[in-house]
């Protein structure tokens, strides 16, 4: 299995199935092709038909987009609780999850992800805010109904697909209540996430759109 991702610095879709592939511990190769380089489309088309990572080939199968990958690894490792096992809990792990992966589009392009900055207060905008309160309102009703410490109890694609908010939050400083504070601390403390982030911060390439202060 093989899993073709951008800089982890930046790229937040990358960095959903890479954590929920190493939480669980399944085992994968790792392929970069770096951002905003002559020939990253280029070299992302020779996994991804898109030209978008990431992508995972297993056996043959190609499959991109995060959400479709999370799926094929749900589908491929029955016996691990990537979804919550109650099937109420699953279509609602579901409902949030395509809500993140086709929302929030203020958010998105003014709190871009970058682990290795630290610009509190920025990018700011009402627009940005109202997204960070839903994504606030979500955290809180779902600790609320399954009891944390996680989404939905025990980490799940959920909380793969709220990390690189987590990412961003951690960079903006969005003001946030105690219980989603908590939960996006919880989130920074897992294994796989911070290996994530310190590879980002290894990274020796540089992406200047993403090194700009908003």
């Amino acid at each position: 299995m093989q899993l073709i991702v951008a800089n982890k610095r930046y790229s937040s879709w990358s960095m959903r199935p890479w954590v929920l592939l190493k939480h669980f511990g399944i085992a994968f190769e790792e392929c970069n092709v770096w951002l905003a380089q002559p020939d990253s489309r280029e070299q992302i088309l020779r996994y991804s038909p898109t030209g978008k990572v990431p992508c995972l080939i297993d056996n043959g199968i190609t499959v991109w987009d995060s959400l479709s990958i999370c799926e094929y690894l749900a589908e491929s490792y029955p016996h691990l609780p990537l979804w919550p096992a109650a099937r109420e809990a699953r279509a609602h792990a579901r409902s949030i999850c395509a809500e993140m992966h086709s929302g929030f589009g203020a958010l998105r392009n003014s709190m871009f992800m970058n682990v290795g900055a630290h610009w509190p207060g920025a990018a700011a905008s009402p627009e940005t805010l109202a997204d960070a309160r839903r994504i606030e309102a979500i955290w809180e009703d779902c600790l609320a109904r399954y009891d944390g410490p996680f989404l939905f109890g025990d980490f799940t694609i959920a909380d793969a697909f709220y990390a690189p908010v987590v990412m961003r939050f951690a960079t903006f400083e969005p003001a946030l209540s105690a219980h989603a504070q908590a939960y996006a601390d919880r989130i920074r403390e897992v294994p796989a996430v911070q290996a994530w982030v310190a590879g980002g911060k290894g990274e020796t390439q540089r992406v200047a759109y993403y090194e700009s202060r908003p």
